[in-house]
Parts: structure tokens; C-alpha cells; sequence
């Protein structure tokens, strides 16, 4: 486990990447390659991402089995148990792979596991990566656990991997994760027509969204830092 000190108000937290108790924040000179390796641990007072592991099977099963219409607009289901197994199962080969890196979502709130997101279409060497892939049980939604967690993602992407694009996709037609995007400060770029299969059979149309790095730095940062009430 890679846990990432972080500068706060003139304190070292050493057990959160992350400390959002701070007004500000300082990140030390930490910045280094992306290692598949590690297991990086992202952490804020609310909410906890973990890599997403074998083991999380049976904390997530539950979701699979009484929450099928999670992955409604996803062109990738878990729902169902070996719909399940096969999600992590498919998402740790990506890790393996070097292409994606998957985390469970906890909840500090309520102790419960949440969801799922993570990195992929990571292009290191040029700098670019998209958030995607995410989703949270019913009752996880509208809390404002997403906010928390984009947060941790993109300062991650941004201040330790040196990211300069930070992209994101969504089914067209989803309009809760297209205000989602939009709330946290992404910029639609335009619709992919019928560029993905979807699962029944039809075509899928994507939008895309992304924040670059001098607009996170130059605004971004510090509103969604204020919006998720630090």
C-alpha cells in the first residue's frame, strides 16, 4: 500500500493522500511515474478509495443482486453474481495489463462499501487519462460522495501524475451523470454518434467531456474544493 503524505496546514498528514480539513492545500514534491504496482489509497474525511480487489466480491455482491439497473446506461453489467465476477475479474486483468486502475468506493459516513470507479485509457506518455467506469448503490447517490471522489481523482491526476487531459464519457442520453460531469466543472467536447454496441444490441452515442490541467489550477480546483464543504 502506497499512502502519499500530504502538506496541510503545515502539518504532514501521513494517513491521508488527501486532507480536505485543511482550507488549503499543499502538496508536496512527490510527483513521480504511475506505477500499476502500488496500491494506491485515496482518502478524504468522507470517503475512502481502495484498489479494487478479489476480496471485494462479497462486499459488492449485494448491489448486483438486489440493484440491477445500476449499470442501466454502462456498457459494461455487473449485475447478477457472475456478472459480478466477471466485472472485477475483467477490471484487475486491465490493471494487470496496464491499461486501467480500479478502485472500490468506501463510505466513511456510513462504513459501508459504495460503488466503483477508476482510471482508464491511461496514455501516461501522453499525459492523458479518463475517469470513468463509476457507480454508487441507490443510496449512495446525491450525497455528494461522486464530488468527493472526483476530487481525489483528479487531484491525483493532476498534481501527482502530471496529467495535462483529464477525460470522461457518458451515455448521451444519460442525464444524471452528464449534470454530474458538468457540476464538477467538465467541458463537453462534443457526441461520439453510435460509437459503441451496446449490450441489447443497439448503438450507444457518447458524450465527451474533459478538464484540462491549467483550468483545474485555474478554478476548478477551488470550486469543487468549496462545493464539497471543507
Amino acid at each position: 500500500m502506497l499512502l502519499i503524505p500530504y502538506l496541510c496546514g503545515g502539518t504532514i498528514a501521513p494517513l491521508i493522500l488527501y486532507d480536505l480539513i485543511a482550507s488549503h492545500l499543499a502538496p508536496l514534491d512527490l510527483m513521480s511515474p504511475f506505477n500499476f504496482d502500488h496500491d494506491y489509497v485515496l482518502e478524504t474525511n468522507c470517503v475512502r478509495l481502495i484498489p479494487l480487489s478479489l476480496g471485494h466480491y462479497e462486499q459488492l455482491l449485494p448491489y448486483a443482486l438486489q440493484q440491477p439497473d445500476i449499470w442501466h446506461y454502462s456498457l459494461v453489467s455487473a449485475a447478477g453474481s457472475e456478472g459480478m465476477q466477471q466485472y472485477i475479474t475483467t477490471a484487475l486483468a486491465a490493471r494487470q495489463a496496464q491499461r486501467e486502475y480500479p478502485f472500490v468506493v468506501f463510505d466513511k459516513q456510513t462504513e459501508q462499501y459504495a460503488g466503483s470507479t477508476r482510471y482508464y485509457d491511461m496514455v501516461l506518455d501522453q499525459q492523458t487519462l479518463e475517469i470513468g467506469y463509476t457507480w454508487y448503490a441507490a443510496a449512495f447517490r446525491g450525497t455528494g460522495l461522486n464530488k468527493h471522489c472526483k476530487w481525489l481523482l483528479l487531484s491525483f491526476a493532476f498534481e501527482q501524475l502530471g496529467m495535462e487531459r483529464v477525460g470522461f464519457r457518458a451515455d448521451a442520453n444519460n442525464a444524471r451523470s452528464i449534470a454530474a460531469m458538468k457540476s464538477i466543472g467538465c467541458t463537453p467536447e462534443g457526441i461520439l454518434r453510435h460509437d459503441r454496441l451496446k449490450s441489447d444490441g443497439g448503438r450507444r452515442s457518447s458524450i465527451v467531456l474533459s478538464i484540462l490541467r491549467d483550468e483545474w489550477f485555474g478554478g476548478i480546483k477551488q470550486q469543487l474544493h468549496e462545493k464539497i464543504g471543507v
